[in-house]
């Protein structure tokens, strides 16, 4: 699991830093309601390089309920709720206060938004942290994880599977939509679809429930049907993007992102693919005795860091695009590996120095 989220983690400031090339009119963090792509090398190397990011935001969720659910049968939900949301609510709460303010510092907000950002706090994330709408999912999983693990605790390996296929199943409608319009329900005053409470980051925990109670393959399928769904699906995800954006024309990006949804089917299979492959790591005959393989101690710390590094990861990538787009012009190619390697190694080294603080816990969960 520290392999997974150190992997992740790097993965989300590769899809923001990929974002800096296809920002149109109205943009204020990064992609906006429009994207427009300057040139055919752009176009390329962002649908690479985002495209395969693009497992980042399900791998995290994978990872979490691997680890979560079902709560232990001893834990009530009050306990559960107190344990998680104590973790992870103040760091967000501060840094959602920073980035209403410390960008006030270098002019990239002016005091009226700085303002509103802030009444808006209740509300939603704020206007430069456009990644904060991952804490919302996140709280909504945790909330329903004590709801769900009586089930997980007793379905059968049958019961789960028919929940992740009409999860699958869900996980085709942005594509049927485009075709055929509103589907299974759905109408201009009815968004609760026929699969509604089978989609969504539900289905990225079930899946993670089955595959660490109920699949006993080997490392050798591990590999063999990981690294084929993760070719297959991270293919359509690049294509998808590619075959629609076109150089100099200002598209809707929700149209243009509609293959990079997290619950599409070809971004499930993507990360189910990477799952799989990491799954691997410590599984051999050397661990049969019972003894746990451990990572490197500097990957342990890193795993430990990455909820703080997720957090403050905007400010230093705000610094390193303009270094890497600005200053040195790096061609897209270099330019989006560099952002994103510099904006981790960064945001690494300041939450590491601030966990050496006291209460480090509370700004940066660790």
């Amino acid at each position: 699991m520290d392999y997974v989220r150190v992997f992740a983690c790097f993965l989300v400031m590769l899809v923001h830093a990929s974002e800096n090339y296809y920002p149109g009119p109205g943009a204020t963090d990064m992609a906006g309601p429009q994207a427009i792509l300057a040139n055919q090398t752009d176009r390329l190397w962002v649908s690479l390089y985002d495209g395969f990011s693009r497992i980042s935001v399900p791998l995290f969720i994978i990872v979490s309920a691997y680890l979560l659910a079902p709560k232990k049968k001893e834990q009530s939900a009050r306990e559960f709720y107190r344990k998680r949301f104590g973790k992870i609510l103040p760091p967000f709460l501060i840094f959602t206060v920073l980035y209403c303010t410390l960008p006030l510092l270098w002019g990239q907000i002016d005091t009226a938004t700085s303002l509103r950002d802030l009444a808006r706090i209740p509300i939603n994330f704020p206007t430069l942290a456009g990644h904060f709408w991952f804490m919302f999912p996140l709280f909504s999983l945790y909330l329903f994880i004590p709801v769900v693990s009586p089930w997980l605790e007793s379905a059968s390996a049958r019961e789960e599977r028919f929940f992740i296929l009409l999860f699958l199943i869900s996980s085709c409608m942005p594509f049927l939509r485009r075709w055929f319009g509103e589907l299974w329900g759905e109408c201009f005053w009815n968004e609760y679809h026929l699969l509604w409470y089978f989609s969504g980051y539900l289905g990225y925990l079930v899946l993670a429930h089955y595959i660490r109670k109920h699949l006993d393959w080997g490392v050798k399928k591990r590999l063999i049907v990981g690294a084929l769904l993760l070719v297959a699906g991270s293919a359509v995800t690049i294509w998808s993007y590619y075959v629609q954006a076109v150089p100099g024309v200002v598209l809707d990006t929700t149209v243009l992102e509609v293959g990079w949804r997290f619950c599409t089917l070809n971004v499930v299979c993507a990360t189910t693919g990477a799952f799989l492959l990491f799954s691997c790591i410590g599984l051999n005959d050397s661990a049969a005795d019972g003894r746990e393989t451990m990572p490197p101690k500097w990957l342990e710390s890193l795993s430990k860091m990455s909820y703080g590094m997720f957090l403050m990861h905007i400010f230093w990538l705000h610094m390193w695009t303009y270094v890497s787009m600005q200053m040195l012009q790096l061609p897209t190619v270099a330019s989006i590996p560099f952002i994103a390697v510099c904006t981790f190694v960064s945001s690494a080294l300041c939450t590491k120095l601030i966990s050496l603080l006291p209460g480090s816990k509370w700004v940066v969960g660790c």
